[in-house]
């Protein structure tokens, strides 16, 4: 049987059928054409490190999905280096409109822009409704429609997240599969977020799957609270826990690093570093905007529990 052959009697590759059944590889999702942008709203002051983490972030979703409009707000900006939420919303509105009037400059037969001009995504682990007013007061302001979605967590993810930044500081086996053992593993983890008594029972969800990975008592405090972290270091000390660990339940600009770093000394244990840009944190931002425009057939999964 004689293949198909192009110029000078050159084999073509000819693409390859799809494989039918529910094991075929699903197809590349991509941004639809005139999707809203994914705007990042980053908390805390701006600083390089800021930049370079939303940056990071961003670049992640991008990956992830071809064609995605991805920008960084930062609540505390100053519209020069670090442009406002506001303005990053009000240069979204501007370009659509821009592209709407050269479409239709050029004779084609487009339809107004409809719907929402982007989607602002918190980049924070855990509810802060300080921080999440801070948001939403950003976006009325700005007087462009936009989606605000919730935040990253709780998620598997962001228990697998927690479990690299632990491990990479020595304090948690990195898999537990693995015949060897850390001299300096820690045998409790103190789960450390902000924004109160409700930032603190979203942490505890994902410190139960942290727990099931690590198989050590895992308890959420809040930063915020005053007494909160010394009071879990008690009740984990209290209960047989002798070495215990900080792990930040943070992405890391939301907080000032000298407020982890006291909490440790407080709860006289070892910290870990905050979450930062780990590459969970572009999926689950992406995840969210997907979610938001209803093109996203499933949130991203967690790794499986070793």
């Amino acid at each position: 049987m004689s293949s198909p052959t192009g110029p000078a009697g050159l084999p073509v590759r000819m693409p390859r059928p799809r494989q039918p059944g529910r094991h075929r590889r699903p197809e590349p999702l991509a941004a639809p054409e005139g999707a809203p942008a994914l705007v990042l709203a980053v908390p805390g002051a701006p600083s390089p490190a800021t930049r370079s983490l939303a940056e990071e972030v961003v670049s992640i979703a991008r990956s992830e999905l071809p064609g995605l409009d991805a920008r960084i707000g930062y609540l505390d900006g100053d519209d020069a280096e670090f442009p406002t939420l506001q303005s990053m919303l009000a240069h979204a509105a501007q370009e659509r409109t821009a592209r709407y009037e050269q479409a239709r400059a050029a004779g084609a037969d487009v339809k107004p822009p409809e719907g929402p001009v982007a989607v602002v995504v918190p980049l924070l682990a855990g509810p802060d409704n300080a921080l999440l007013r801070q948001v939403r007061q950003a976006v009325m302001e700005s007087r462009i429609a936009a989606d605000l979605t919730d935040v990253l967590g709780p998620h598997p993810l962001l228990a697998e997240g927690l479990h690299v930044r632990l491990s990479e500081a020595g304090l948690a086996r990195a898999d537990r599969a693995r015949l060897f053992t850390v001299a300096t593993a820690a045998d409790g983890i103190i789960l450390a977020s902000v924004g109160g008594e409700e930032a603190v029972q979203a942490a505890g969800i994902t410190g139960m799957l942290l727990a099931a990975r690590l198989a050590v008592p895992v308890m959420a405090a809040a930063l915020d609270q005053e007494g909160s972290i010394a009071a879990i270091a008690e009740q984990l000390r209290a209960s047989g826990s002798q070495n215990l660990a900080l792990a930040p339940y943070l992405i890391g600009p939301e907080i000032d690093a000298g407020l982890l770093e006291a909490a440790a000394k407080e709860a006289g244990c070892a910290s870990s570093d905050a979450l930062g840009p780990y590459p969970a944190i572009g999926k689950l931002a992406l995840a969210k905007y997907t979610t938001a425009l209803g093109i996203a057939p499933q949130q991203p999964q967690g790794a499986p529990v070793r």
